[in-house]
């Protein structure tokens, strides 16, 4: 017997065996239980999640010698025949290759015979989407009134694409990605039954690069089966995706925690020696500091994070080395690499500036969590804008000739305006994402003890971290470090707008690039 691919041979064969989408198989059996078929279904998601599968495990359903029933019988004539996908009357038609109004017009003539020898003539069309507009008007009046014993499902990934007039005809039932979990859980019992040697976490890695697609899954391990000589190992899923280990994103994470900007260049240098794409190493870290945000935010809930438990725990214990607006900040940073590799040449070059810039801006700590030692959260010191001002007010009442800081002294914008840049570095030893975003606010007017600093109104985020009690409280002290007094701060929004290309434009980041290579940006 020929061999069958993975995909083909597991794939669902009724409603109990479709993995990840019970609020579809839910709505479908109830339909047919309670005999409320719509004359149109349109299923609509991503690819490799179900929906031809789905298709047809309907279609076997009306038409199961025994059905309708939510549990076709498998072994009846109806049942094997749309199995092997040589049904008279059950029609699937590949909307891509056949999607001008000629095929159309030919089967809105074929509706209206009968079915050669079972309940319903069932047409299927995939990707639905495809089909030009003078196809989906030719449609239309048959949708809208079939004969009593046709019935459609359309399946697409783009359903934005398909035209109002046809979706208001339809019930639409939206598939979703399958949670990881659930691929890892299909995946090792393919594993079990087939007696595949597979390490462990290879079925993780596989999970994770199907990026919520079974159908894709499948085809990895398929892939992988004839690839591997013995046991396939985590290595060899990396070898022929080019993946990047979760390891890596880890180890990288840790030199960031840790402020040691030449062993991040190290690992950044190992990962392009073994000829990974930067540009997915990329994605995939910022998708890493995604993960430390929902699970900081989260206490390592796996169902928001979906990842294994082990790697939830793992995510949670590194996340606590940061403050939330530190994960926000560096969102920026690598964000902001990602905009700079599009526009020059080397993808190197910018990944490698933002990689040291990452680990300029984080405490040093004592030790690494990748080395599984027990650790804290990192604490930051905040002792010296403090203490000067401690000193200072010592001096004031035991020196009477110092009188630079008289509490009844009148600060206007000038003196503020003076120290300022002290103000900003004083706060980057504190707290580097207030300085960071303070650095963006435009000193407006000093009088009353109030302060008022503006930002660009497309900057409202700024405004609102700064504005919390905890980060206002900082600048405040900061600013008295300088002045002597304790100051009130107000945040405005300005109608000015910050342009991508000018803030760009602006960035030292930027400029410094620029100047290494003599260039000129250039906008889209």
């Amino acid at each position: 017997m020929a061999y069958q691919i993975i995909a083909l041979k597991w794939r669902p064969q009724n409603f109990d065996e479709v993995i990840g989408q019970g609020h579809i198989t839910a709505i479908l059996k109830n339909s047919i239980l309670k005999e409320r078929l719509a004359n149109a279904y349109l299923f609509a998601g991503p690819h490799g999640v179900g929906k031809t599968s789905t298709a047809r495990i309907l279609a076997k359903s009306l038409n199961c010698k025994q059905g309708p029933t939510i549990t076709p019988c498998q072994k009846c004539a109806s049942c094997i025949e749309v199995s092997q996908s040589r049904s008279l009357d059950v029609i699937e038609i590949d909307g891509a290759s056949n999607r001008g109004i000629d095929e159309i017009r030919t089967l809105r003539e074929n509706v209206k015979f009968s079915p050669t020898a079972n309940r319903f003539k069932i047409y299927i069309i995939d990707e639905v989407h495809m089909l030009t507009t003078e196809a989906f008007n030719a449609l239309l009046k048959t949708l809208e009134e079939p004969p009593e014993f046709v019935k459609f499902i359309f399946a697409t990934t783009q359903p934005h694409k398909v035209l109002p007039t046809v979706l208001s005809r339809c019930q639409r039932l939206n598939f979703k990605r399958i949670p990881l979990i659930k691929i890892m859980e299909q995946l090792e019992k393919i594993i079990s039954k087939e007696k595949i040697d597979i390490d462990e976490k290879v079925i993780f890695s596989i999970g994770k690069a199907s990026q919520g697609s079974l159908r894709d899954a499948e085809s990895i391990l398929d892939q992988l089966i004839s690839f591997g000589k013995g046991k396939l190992s985590v290595n060899d899923v990396v070898s022929v995706l080019g993946l990047i280990k979760q390891e890596i994103l880890f180890e990288v994470t840790d030199t960031i925690i840790k402020k040691d900007a030449k062993r991040t260049i190290e690992l950044l240098n190992k990962i392009i020696e073994e000829g990974k794409d930067t540009t997915i190493f990329l994605i995939n870290l910022i998708e890493h500091f995604r993960n430390l945000m929902i699970a900081k935010v989260s206490q390592a809930d796996q169902e928001l994070i979906d990842l294994p438990a082990d790697v939830c725990e793992r995510l949670y214990k590194q996340s606590e080395f940061f403050t939330l607006e530190e994960i926000m900040h560096f969102f920026t940073i690598l964000v902001n690499a990602q905009e700079l590799m599009k526009r020059l040449s080397s993808s190197r070059i910018p990944l490698e500036i933002n990689l040291v810039k990452l680990t300029q801006e984080k405490k040093a700590i004592a030790s690494s969590p990748a080395s599984g030692a027990s650790l804290g959260p990192a604490k930051e010191e905040k002792v010296i804008p403090i203490q000067k001002s401690e000193r200072r007010a010592k001096d004031k009442s035991n020196n009477p000739k110092v009188n630079n800081y008289n509490v009844s002294k009148e600060i206007t914008i000038e003196n503020i305006t003076n120290c300022w840049h002290k103000v900003i570095e004083n706060l980057k030893g504190i707290k580097m994402s207030v300085a960071t975003y303070l650095e963006e606010a435009q000193l407006v007017s000093m009088g009353e003890g109030v302060l008022i600093l503006s930002f660009p109104k497309n900057y409202s985020l700024h405004k609102e971290v700064l504005e919390k009690n905890e980060n206002r409280s900082l600048i405040e002290e900061a600013i008295r470090t300088y002045l002597g007094e304790k100051i009130r701060l107000k945040f405005i929004l300005s109608e000015n707008v910050i342009h991508k290309e000018k803030e760009a434009q602006n960035s030292p980041l930027v400029k410094s690039v620029l100047n290494i290579f003599n260039a000129k940006p250039i906008f889209d």
